[in-house]
């Protein structure tokens, strides 16, 4: 049966070959920590050691914090999971469908026949996309000057729809408008209403939107990937406040605090005494929300920003609101039912309400879904399902 020696090892060798620079993995079961590990380096090729309390870019990990506040503000009747957005949020109102391009490149555009909803932007299937998954929104970029959504700026969000709301999964940038809703709901600016209700009350102390001078201390980098493997540090940006704080990837957090976070949702919402949300919508969150519509499968059409992405080939795959499902049980242990996402520079977590465990495992590397990166993720995984069954 595996054990933390054999975590260590898996994670130590790993960075040992450079396979990752460095990384940092923790899994809990809802009695506490079942494991925790940091090891190789902040940074190639001489950075600082990893440790438990390095600050990661954690992308669209973001994601799933947006959907739990968002979530809050249904629950206190301040937001509403089937009404239309359009009048707190009027473009979503005037976004149209883009329909493909003309013979001179004009893009065309058709008006949706469905009101875009709350539901919708949870899920995926509101019609938006993102460039990095879907040429033709890139085209439409390049086109229309319109900048990509990490730019910070407002005008990244007014992007045209590539599907009518409700009949396709496109992954998108959806959980940008989800944060546009928390403010207008909320009347507070986002990183102050997750400030305030959630990772204040979790304790959650190294996880925002901005981070302070001490944090970018603890920063690692990120790191491209070559075509022939190798890898390359990418200098740490300061960048002032943007226009607004991305709902759908701002964050920075740590693998401690974010398994804080995980650790609140396999509870059912409540840590150590500190409710954010009620169990019932937490259950209602891990259910599938799209019906038939399948999830997860993602083909490039940015490989220096991702690879193509399908965690569990040849099998379904739904969505609940804010995090993919899988149907079955995985090779790694994991069980039906259980929920997962990631963020760009290859962050993972996994919740799994049926076996009672939940994990996740951080690097930084680029492009997403790093062949090396998945396949460490997998191997982690399935120690940590090893040690939950040696008790």
């Amino acid at each position: 049966m595996p054990s933390h020696q054999a975590i260590d090892a898996i994670l130590q060798q790993a960075t040992d070959s450079a396979a990752v620079p460095g990384v940092v993995a923790l899994a809990a079961s809802r009695e506490g920590l079942l494991y925790e590990g940091a090891f190789g380096k902040r940074s190639l090729p001489d950075g600082a050691p990893m440790t438990l309390d390095t600050v990661f870019w954690i992308a669209s990990m973001t994601k799933a914090v947006t959907s739990v506040a968002a979530l809050q503000l249904v629950e206190r009747g301040k937001l509403a999971l089937d009404a239309p957005l359009a009048e707190l949020l009027p473009y979503l109102g005037e976004a149209q469908v883009l329909d493909g391009f003309a013979a001179d490149g004009t893009p065309m555009l058709r008006p949706a026949r469905t009101k875009i909803t709350l539901r919708h932007l949870l899920t995926h299937t509101a019609g938006f996309t993102n460039d990095i998954w879907n040429a033709d929104a890139g085209r439409y970029m390049q086109q229309a000057g319109v900048p990509r959504s990490s730019s910070g700026l407002k005008i990244a969000l007014r992007m045209p729809l590539v599907t009518d709301p409700g009949t396709r999964w496109d992954y998108s940038i959806a959980t940008d408008w989800v944060g546009q809703a928390i403010e207008a709901a909320s009347g507070l600016p986002i990183d102050v209403y997750f400030a305030e209700h959630l990772f204040g009350p979790l304790g959650m102390v190294d996880s925002g939107f901005m981070t302070t001078e001490e944090q970018r201390s603890r920063q690692t980098l990120r790191h491209q990937r070559a075509a022939d493997g190798t890898l390359t540090a990418i200098p740490l940006e300061t960048r002032p406040r943007p226009e607004f704080f991305a709902g759908g990837g701002g964050l920075h957090s740590t693998g401690p605090d974010y398994l804080t976070f995980v650790r609140m949702l396999l509870g059912g919402g409540t840590l150590d005494g500190a409710q954010v949300l009620r169990p019932e919508t937490v259950a209602l969150m891990g259910q599938n929300q799209i019906g038939e519509l399948t999830a997860g499968v993602m083909q490039t059409a940015r490989p220096d920003l991702s690879n193509d992405v399908d965690f569990f080939p040849g099998m379904t795959q739904r969505w609940g609101l804010g995090f993919l499902i899988n149907t079955e049980a995985s090779a790694t242990g994991r069980r039906a039912g259980s929920l997962a996402w990631a963020g760009l520079g290859n962050t993972y977590y996994w919740i799994d309400s049926t076996a009672g465990v939940t994990g996740l495992i951080m690097m930084q590397i680029l492009p997403f879904a790093d062949h090396e990166a998945v396949d460490l993720y997998r191997r982690f995984e399935t120690a940590v399902y090893g040690l939950l069954a040696a008790g």
